[in-house]
């Protein structure tokens, strides 16, 4: 099993790879436009609300859940920016699972997540940001 802090450093990558395409066929904005709106989407801050909902609502499975304590875990030797280190763990956490699903090639499974993700964040920050 890859170190949790590796599947969060795969994670953050691929996340923002799905938020920027989501966004640029949402709004085709101007760079810096997008940049601003794809923020919301893959802050700490939204990634562990995001985190939060999926684990009152039940969604992940038993094997996600373990990822998800790992990721939490994980002891990491950089500093969280612009947050706490218990919103920088959730963060974490969520990453973690997104690059396990990733690496091991689960893709409708992670396209759920991710979605679910971009979802919330939409209800959180309204749809247009």
């Amino acid at each position: 099993m890859l170190n949790p802090l590796s599947l969060a450093y795969m994670g953050d990558s691929i996340l923002d790879t799905y938020v920027r395409k989501h966004i640029i066929l949402k709004i085709k904005g101007k760079p810096n436009r997008l940049h601003q709106l794809s923020k919301q989407y893959v802050s700490a801050k939204g990634q562990a609300y995001a985190l939060n909902i999926l684990m009152e609502n039940e969604f992940f499975t038993e094997e996600e859940l373990e990822i998800i304590q790992r990721g939490r875990n994980a002891k990491s030797y950089t500093k969280a920016k612009n947050t706490d280190i218990q919103t920088y763990r959730k963060s974490s956490a969520i990453e973690a699972v997104i690059g396990y699903l990733f690496l091991i090639d689960e893709t409708e499974r992670l396209e759920e997540l991710v979605n679910k993700m971009i979802e919330i964040t939409e209800e959180r920050v309204g749809a247009n940001g």
